[in-house]
């Protein structure tokens, strides 16, 4: 009795209109029937209408599509009832929508990657689907079947549907993907224009072009391919999506017509195949160029972001060592005060000799603790620069005791770089003279360059073996290039090995090392 219930309550059926798509039913339906009027059978302008209006629409509105559909095929087969017969009208004009909507629908998924050349896949099938069922319908439920061949019958219909989708359909979306990529249209603004202008230049010239020199017509409207080549190479598959229309719809207006949708011109159908490859072409070639693109753009924002945090880790290691470095220099200061008073007590005692060795030597610890702070962490750089640091810190003396080092050369103004920079070059060349002390013999030299190349500020430095005649070993080389790397990266800039000499680049802004850094390079190795 309970499953019986519904029998007797009947069904509730809960139908919700919106007014937003009662316009979008109308405004589908007056765009198909105005594409209609300026169409032929060989680019036919409704079926690519239909499939942008259904990458445009978000699915829960295709039923107002599908009403708009309805509404358009109404007013336009209503009359042809007489003619061609009651099942036709309805049979003919149903299924088309359905079709493509379903076609578009198995795609979706492939519509939210970054390449665009499921688009193909789309036009095809549509174009082959809906040309099926109309010459199903008319062969099987006209009256009187048409009279023209079914082969040449079908290609010309799916060849104009097929070309009609490529033209409406990328720049819908092309809509649709506006906010994806942001700056794509600030690219190259200038030969954008002149490849669109030119590309209108030539169609003009084609359409003033008389008659009866079709030979030179149809090396016009080739030659019009040659901007939708270069807005492809440009934009990927957004100039594609901007190039292949444009070539379409000249090609559409300098067709000879008589006016009615059956009117047919060979030689304009010829050149429409060529363009439907050079079509085809331009989409894959756009998709992979966008592709590929996205591919680079995803790698560098992620090397920027390695970089980056390669440069924190850096900074944080930093701050850490200064923190030691003033406690050792308080706890130094402490021993110091200590000491001093022990003095003063051995000689208000009259231990005099006792206070003078014991004043120099810890005199001579105190300077040694001293040094061995300064290179955990060179306090003096904050408030004297690098120059200065380098010259009066512990990092001096240690190249002294070596009596390897040559007078260093040190030019430019380092105050005007960060701390941060300064200190990493304070590092990396520590690391480097170090390095090569250990690993090469004979005299070395230093020699470290601020400058500023093009707005962007940095830091060469130049560590090299004094003899110009010798070569740095292989294994020095892959050691500096392996230990020295890391820092220099993080900075944005390189690390070069070539003959006696180790050279170093630092910037001021962690960019990826381009052609002025090597233009830095030249100067401070110069």
């Amino acid at each position: 009795m309970v499953g019986l219930q519904w029998s007797k309550e009947g069904l509730q059926l809960s139908l919700r209109i919106q007014p937003a798509g009662l316009v979008i039913a109308v405004v589908y339906a007056v765009a198909c029937w105005g594409a209609r009027k300026f169409s032929l059978d060989q680019f036919y302008l409704p079926a690519g209408v239909r499939v942008a209006a259904l990458m445009v629409c978000p699915p829960r509105l295709w039923p107002y599509l599908l009403l708009g559909e309805y509404a358009y095929f109404a007013q336009m087969r209503i009359p042809m009832i007489g003619r061609y017969g009651l099942a036709w009208v309805v049979l003919g004009s149903v299924l088309l929508m359905p079709a493509v909507a379903m076609i578009v629908h198995l795609h979706r998924r492939m519509m939210a990657g970054t390449s665009v050349i499921w688009l193909l896949s789309v036009g095809a099938s549509a174009a082959i689907v809906v040309t099926a069922i109309n010459l199903t319908g008319s062969h099987l439920l006209w009256p009187v079947p048409p009279a023209i061949p079914v082969t040449s019958s079908a290609a010309r219909m799916i060849l104009g549907d097929f070309i009609a989708i490529l033209t409406l359909a990328l720049p819908a979306l092309l809509w649709t993907r506006r906010r994806s990529e942001p700056e794509w249209s600030r690219r190259f603004v200038v030969p954008t224009l002149a490849a669109i202008a030119l590309t209108l230049l030539l169609g003009i010239s084609s359409i003033v072009t008389p008659p009866e020199t079709d030979g030179a017509k149809a090396s016009v409207l080739l030659l019009m391919a040659l901007p939708a080549i270069a807005l492809t190479c440009m934009h990927g598959w957004r100039g594609a999506a901007i190039g292949v229309p444009l070539l379409n719809l000249i090609i559409h207006i300098t067709t000879p017509s008589t006016g009615l949708p059956e009117s047919f011109d060979a030689q304009t159908f010829a050149t429409q195949q060529s363009m439907a490859v050079v079509s085809i072409a331009l989409l894959a070639l756009g998709s992979s160029i966008s592709h590929y693109r996205q591919q680079y753009r995803t790698r560098e924002q992620a090397e920027k972001a390695a970089l980056a945090l390669a440069r924190t880790s850096q900074i944080s290691s930093e701050i850490i060592l200064r923190e030691r470095a003033l406690h050792l220099q308080s706890i130094g200061e402490g021993m110091d005060v200590s000491l001093s008073q022990v003095v003063t007590w051995l000689q208000a005692h009259g231990h005099h000799d006792t206070a003078a060795a014991l004043l120099h030597t810890s005199a001579r610890h105190s300077r040694q603790f001293r040094e061995q702070a300064s290179m955990l962490y060179p306090t003096a750089l904050e408030q004297l620069g690098l120059y200065l640091a380098l010259q009066t810190g512990g990092l001096r003396e240690s190249w002294e005791r070596s009596d390897r080092m040559a007078q260093p050369r040190l030019a430019g103004d380092p105050c005007r770089l960060s701390v941060d920079v300064q200190l990493a070059a304070y590092r990396t060349l520590s690391d480097a003279v170090s390095l090569l002390l250990g690993h090469e013999t004979g005299q070395l030299r230093v020699h470290v360059r601020c400058g500023r190349v093009r707005q962007q500020r940095g830091i060469v430095i130049v560590v090299a073996l004094l003899d110009s005649d010798r070569h740095l070993s292989q294994a020095t080389a892959a050691l500096a290039r392996e230990r020295l790397a890391a820092r220099a990266l993080a900075y944005g800039g390189a690390v070069r090995c070539r003959h006696n000499r180790v050279s170093i680049l630092l910037t001021e802004t962690a960019l990826p090392a381009s052609r002025w850094s090597d233009a830095l390079l030249r100067t401070g190795a110069a």
